[in-house]
């Protein structure tokens, strides 16, 4: 707020800023606690922030600009900063500093580019009664050494048990979505109870 104000008293004036935010659910300061709170000598805090912020400016800037909390912490006990993690996350949040993660996210979702004139049986109605009524399927991926690999797994719904999963190193259908259901079929006897199974997934390619 002290420092909105600060931004636009030259503007506006501190009384009209703090008359018009008095209306709102955060103006709870007016131009006699404004001039109060200028008065006050500035903190240790703020003036420890003012030595801070360079250094870890020009620390992170030396290291390409790709250091997140963790490495920008360590680097700051290295050059002799005695700072905790949360005190590096709040200075670079406040500076607008951030890491850079390795890697591209992978996508798991395509969208299938022919016509599906399936219904859709469950219609968001996300509940059963008693097993193997209701399951529902999705695919994630799973960061590794090596990279990544994508997870497919099936769960039902009256129960929260995954009943079937599969791991490949690609998206493609029948080494991950169609594998998982299979194993689903095999482990939990759908296949033999005949008990009008639903199997629900989003529409993507696989």
């Amino acid at each position: 707020m002290i420092r909105f104000i600060d931004e636009h008293r030259d503007r506006f004036g501190v009384e009209a800023i703090c008359r018009v935010l008095s209306a709102t659910e955060c103006g709870f300061i007016t131009s006699r606690g404004y001039r109060a709170a200028k008065a006050r000598p500035t903190s240790a805090r703020a003036l420890r922030d003012e030595v801070l912020l360079p250094e870890l400016r020009r620390i992170h800037a030396e290291n390409y600009s790709v250091y997140g909390v963790r490495k920008m912490h360590h680097a700051m006990r290295r050059a002799g900063w005695d700072m905790g993690r949360d005190q590096v996350a709040r200075l670079m949040r406040g500076a607008g500093l951030q890491g850079v993660r390795r890697g591209r996210k992978p996508v798991t979702t395509y969208p299938t580019h022919v016509p599906d004139a399936r219904p859709d049986l469950v219609e968001r109605r996300f509940t059963a009664e008693q097993p193997n009524r209701l399951w529902v399927a999705d695919m994630t991926y799973v960061r590794i050494l090596a990279g990544f690999c994508y997870v497919a797994f099936i769960t039902d719904v009256c129960t929260r048990k995954i009943v079937g999963w599969a791991v490949a190193a690609t998206l493609h259908t029948d080494g991950l979505p169609l594998l998982a259901l299979e194993h689903a079929l095999l482990t939990s006897g759908a296949v033999r109870c005949q008990s009008g199974l639903i199997h629900h997934s989003d529409r993507g390619a696989q």
